[in-house]
This record gives C-alpha cells, sequence and structure tokens, in this order.
C-alpha cells in the first residue's frame, strides 16, 4: 500500500506534473476542511433550510475536486497511462466490407451504425431524450422500438413503432429499475432473432454490462453506446470496472467507430486531449468481413453534438497507417 504522498506523486508523474509536490496531502485535507466549513456556514442560513446539502455534496463532490482536472493534486491514486493506453488500442475502430450509415438528425441523438440492418426487426433503446430521430428512422425500417427510461413520461413523439416503460436500465430489476436482461427477456420471448441497441444512461452503462449475461448481449447484432465519464480510466480504483466492461463487450463484438461528443469539454493528458464522453459503435463479430484498421477521423458523417468546440478523436484511439 502506497502511502497517501507517494499515490499523489504518482498521480502527478503520470499527467507529466512536476514531481516537487510534499504540499499536496496539506491541500487535500485543507480543501476537505473548506467545504465542511463551507456546508456549515450554508446550513445556518434560513432561506436554504430545505435544501439538502448533503445529498449535493455526495451528488457532487468528484466535481468539486474536478479529478482530474486543474487542481494540483488527486483525490485518488491516478492509473498507470501504459494501461489506459492498452485498453485503448484494443478498441481500436475496424473498418469492414459494411459501410457506415447515419441514422437519426445531424446533431445530437444522431449515430453511425454499419448498413447491416437487414434481418433486424428490434432496437432497444433505453435513455430518452427531447429526440427520437435514430429512433424513428429504425421505424422507418420496420423495426419496433422499445424504449425505457424513468426520467420522463413518454417519448418525445408519438409513433406507432414505439413501446415504452418508465423504468431506467441498470445491473438487476427493482423499484424503478430493471435489467437489460429482464427487459430483453419480457420484450422478445422465445424469439433468437438479431437486435439493434442504441444506449445512453448516463453512466449506468458500465453497471449494465458487467451484469447482463453474454448470451443476452450476443443477440444485438449491432451496438451503439454513449460512454460517460471516460476521463475516471484515469483513477486506479475505477480503471479495472471500467476495462472489464470492454473486455467482455470485445468478446462478442468488434470496435467499428468511435465518436466524441462534445457537450463535454476534454481533459488533458501528457499533451493530448482525452475525451470525457464518447460514442462507440460495435458489430458482432461473426458480421465482419475483410477487416482493417480505420485510420481517418472524424468520418464525413459525424457531426458535433452542440454548438461548442469541435472534439476530435485523439490519434491514440485509432491505428494509424
Amino acid at each position: 500500500m502506497l502511502s497517501n504522498s507517494t499515490q499523489i506523486e504518482a498521480s502527478a508523474l503520470a499527467f507529466g506534473r512536476k514531481t516537487e509536490i510534499p504540499a499536496h496531502p496539506i491541500l487535500t485535507r485543507l480543501t476537505s476542511l473548506a467545504i465542511k466549513v463551507l456546508l456549515c456556514i450554508l446550513g445556518r442560513l434560513t432561506f436554504l433550510g430545505k435544501v439538502d446539502l448533503s445529498m449535493i455534496m455526495s451528488n457532487n463532490t468528484e466535481r468539486l475536486l474536478n479529478l482530474p482536472g486543474k487542481l494540483p493534486f488527486f483525490p485518488t491514486p491516478v492509473t498507470a497511462l501504459e494501461k489506459v493506453h492498452d485498453l485503448i488500442a484494443s478498441l481500436h475502430p475496424i473498418a469492414c466490407s459494411k459501410e457506415l450509415i447515419r441514422l437519426g438528425p445531424e446533431g445530437d441523438g444522431g449515430y453511425l451504425i454499419p448498413n447491416d440492418l437487414e434481418g433486424i426487426e428490434t432496437c432497444f433503446s433505453p435513455g430518452v431524450c427531447d429526440v427520437a430521430g435514430f429512433e424513428t428512422d429504425c421505424a422507418k425500417r420496420g423495426m419496433t422500438i422499445f424504449m425505457a427510461d424513468a426520467s420522463v413520461a413518454k417519448p418525445p413523439v408519438e409513433n406507432p413503432h414505439f413501446r415504452f416503460v418508465r423504468k431506467f436500465i441498470g445491473a438487476d430489476t427493482t423499484g424503478e429499475f430493471i435489467s437489460l436482461e429482464d427487459w430483453v427477456r419480457n420484450e422478445t420471448g422465445e424469439s433468437q432473432a438479431d437486435l439493434l441497441l442504441q444506449m445512453d444512461i448516463e453512466g449506468y452503462e458500465y453497471e449494465t454490462f458487467l451484469s447482463t449475461p453474454s448470451a443476452i448481449l450476443a443477440r444485438f447484432r449491432i451496438m451503439v453506446v454513449e460512454f460517460h465519464d471516460l476521463e475516471r480510466l484515469f483513477s486506479d480504483p475505477v480503471f479495472p470496472i471500467y476495462r472489464e466492461v470492454f473486455k467482455k463487450i470485445l468478446r462478442t463484438h468488434t470496435c467499428v467507430h468511435i465518436h466524441p461528443n462534445n457537450y463535454c469539454c476534454p481533459i488533458r493528458v501528457r499533451n493530448e486531449d482525452f475525451p470525457a464522453m464518447a460514442e462507440f459503435t460495435f458489430l458482432r463479430k461473426d458480421r465482419i468481413e475483410n477487416p482493417s484498421f480505420s485510420s481517418s477521423f472524424p468520418h464525413p458523417l459525424d457531426k458535433d453534438n452542440t454548438a461548442k468546440k469541435s472534439v476530435l478523436l485523439p490519434q491514440s484511439f485509432y491505428r494509424r497507417h
């Protein structure tokens, strides 16, 4: 077990910072004390009497600490850069005989997927936003669209092909959550036909994939997933969880496209911008023909999610010839 100062020094080294940082443990404690004092002061303000400050802190501590952002210390040891790069290398997108097409709008809610949709009659789309262009385009191709989200009362548009359940997708079925396995089995019954998955569930994708049997994942011919909080790859306690998620997916599928979401600014790691959020497209391995590494990004069909500054896919995320 490394001492606190050793861990912090290793964190700084991993991000290319200077090693003369003996005061950082003190900074950590002082920051913690300052937050506690601020909460105490805020708690005595009568007009904030109904505000649940403890809940706010539990939901935002990481953001306040800005892991692994601009503060001169990190609340956890940082993953060795080589480990992160090895994982990224396993995700380098593959081009194959099936060209990429875009379903959905030009901005957020549109995704690139392989043109391999023949025979797919069902799309599962957990995470409902204020647009449903991707789902509408799938419906135009004759698919039934199963949608799930407990944070909204219904999809943003009416469509006879849409089937909506007011549930979050997570690791297990309890309360307002339903597991991906139970959801798929409930809706498809005895059918073993290929499926399409489009998932954007605000960070719950990690526990969902870890808890879903590989046999269920293998039913999805195509999966397009928005992975959130990718900066946590650099948190050593979190990295093994993320790595296991991607390893599990790669047992049955191959990554065929990555598109950074420019809603979040990238983080800077050793002179390289690293996306905090990105859309990954996977194609099941048995559908891959004539594979080669994709080497040109962004794809001509890629579009920014927002009007913010574009985020380019770092060169470490794809194979350069």
